[in-house]
């Protein structure tokens, strides 16, 4: 593992490693709202943030000894969030995401409720309108305030194209008739 003095989860990741469960749970916390966050802010449901954040809890019980220190926690956090976030957007994809959608419109199940609606207004903004991969890249280095760099390794593309894709994003959003950038 590299030397991350700097990486404020340093203590709690190296007794997490060790297989203390107390540093684990210490470290879980600590980033509970960010695993919630950023699932919420790549589906724009709270439910799927909800569902995406305790599968990645515990996912995080078996790959903990995974991590190579090659990143910083979070951004090695960040990733199996991201994946976790593409897994469910290809579930949905398939004919189980059909048939829920049938199963609302014949009244067999809810729909989401009102906190949902009012919650994804951020997806109806101009962020939302964006291509998927200019999406997640604004997520991820905007939202989640990761480097270019390290956006890229999630992303799995050069730094360099982190960096035009976000530039390209202001260049679109600057061009909107209601942008007041």
């Amino acid at each position: 593992m590299a030397d991350r003095s700097d990486d404020p989860d340093a203590d709690l990741l190296a007794g997490a490693l060790a297989g203390d469960r107390e540093a684990f749970g210490l470290l879980l916390e600590r980033h509970y709202d960010r695993i919630h966050g950023l699932a919420w802010q790549l589906t724009g449901s709270r439910a799927d943030a909800d569902d995406i954040a305790q599968d990645v809890c515990c996912v995080l019980v078996e790959r903990i000894g995974t991590f190579r220190g090659e990143a910083r926690f979070t951004t090695w956090l960040c990733g199996i969030v991201f994946n976790a976030c593409r897994d469910l957007h290809r579930r949905r994809r398939s004919f189980g995401g059909f048939t829920r959608r049938l199963s609302v419109l014949a009244a067999l199940a809810r729909g989401p409720d009102g906190r949902d609606l009012h919650d994804a207004m951020w997806v109806k903004s101009a962020i939302a309108g964006l291509p998927a991969a200019y999406r997640d890249t604004v997520v991820l280095v905007a939202g989640q305030q990761l480097t270019h760099a390290e956006a890229a390794a999630i992303l799995g593309i050069a730094e360099a194209t982190v960096s035009w894709r976000m530039h390209e994003v202001r260049r679109m959003l600057a061009g909107r008739p209601d942008a007041g950038i």
